[in-house]
């Protein structure tokens, strides 16, 4: 049989981006301004729709639930890769490596599932319109976000407790800028078949599962949209769902871009590049599309912002 020279790991180095010094300052500065702007972002949705009253509705009920997961993902991944390019060696414990791994599948999981429940949210809006306050009442939301949790943490510490419950080799170097699924697998002594295969059906599940509430909403709506006799009916529809299937294509996209490619296709590079978008990138992108394709969210920052003025003048 086979023996490994096994060592109690207590700590994990991060190999980080890249180890090229010329790069280190320059990223630093651009990936501390996307995070900051990710949270100023996020944290300026969540309390916006709080506030304003007109933003009062499930779809933005949702929206803070989402600029709530982005925040926390984000900062979850965000400041430790930062440090990456300050210090000559990232180290991370063994405990908060699984809580980093925790969190980022807790969160990132719950992301796909609350942008499947607002796409049936937007269902509802266009295709049930005179429904639309009984089927999304605002217990009916809450029972959707609650089950999202509670489903991803279950799913988190699964994945979680099954990989930290393995012995780890003389190697504790991760070739990443997180603790994630796959660079700590790769670092395992034993046998990891068992969770491989977790990961990978939890994986395809959370994916396929979200990703068909999101294409048969869409479907449906797209068919309520063609039967509308109005351009100006039409018009409001796509207008409607337009910021939702813009954050949808984006963040689905990058993750079947990762997830689905070929084998022979994937590298370390590549896999760091999608993470990369996924994680501080989307988290970005996603207030900046809701601000500014949405009319209710600008016209809900010139009330505040008309309120600010007000009391200071």
């Amino acid at each position: 049989m086979e023996k490994y020279n096994l060592t109690v790991v207590t700590e994990f180095i991060l190999m980080g981006i890249t180890e090229n010094p010329e790069l280190q300052t320059p990223l630093f500065g651009l990936f501390l301004i996307i995070y900051l702007i990710s949270v100023i972002g996020n944290l300026g949705i969540i309390i916006l729709t709080n506030v304003d009253a007109k933003l009062q509705t499930p779809m933005y009920f949702f929206l803070k639930h989402l600029a709530f997961i982005d925040f926390v993902y984000s900062t979850t991944v965000g400041p430790k890769m930062l440090v990456n390019f300050i210090v000559d060696q990232n180290t991370i414990s063994y405990y908060l490596c699984a809580i980093q791994l925790a969190f980022f599948l807790l969160f990132i999981g719950s992301e796909l599932f609350i942008l499947s429940a607002m796409s049936y949210d937007r269902y509802v809006a266009i295709c049930k319109p005179l429904l639309y306050t009984v089927i999304m009442s605002h217990k009916v939301c809450w029972i959707l976000v609650i089950v999202t949790y509670l489903y991803c943490t279950f799913m988190s510490l699964v994945v979680t407790i099954n990989i930290f419950s393995l012995s780890f080799c003389g190697s504790n170097v991760i070739n990443h800028f997180f603790c994630d699924c796959i660079p700590l697998i790769s670092l395992l002594c034993s046998n990891t078949h068992e969770v491989e295969l977790t990961v990978m059906i939890f994986a395809a599940f959370d994916l396929i599962s979200s990703l068909l509430v999101v294409l048969m909403s869409y479907l449906l709506i797209l068919i309520s949209i063609l039967r509308m006799n109005s351009a100006e009916g039409r018009r409001k529809a796509f207008s409607t769902c337009g910021s939702h299937l813009t954050v949808v294509t984006v963040f689905y996209g990058t993750l079947i871009f990762m997830y689905v490619q070929p084998e022979s296709s994937h590298s370390i590079d590549t896999d760091k590049i999608s993470s990369i978008f996924y994680t501080l990138i989307i988290p970005l992108l996603n207030p900046l599309i809701y601000s500014l394709r949405n009319k209710d969210v600008k016209d809900a920052l010139q009330r505040i912002w008309q309120k600010i003025r007000n009391t200071f003048s």
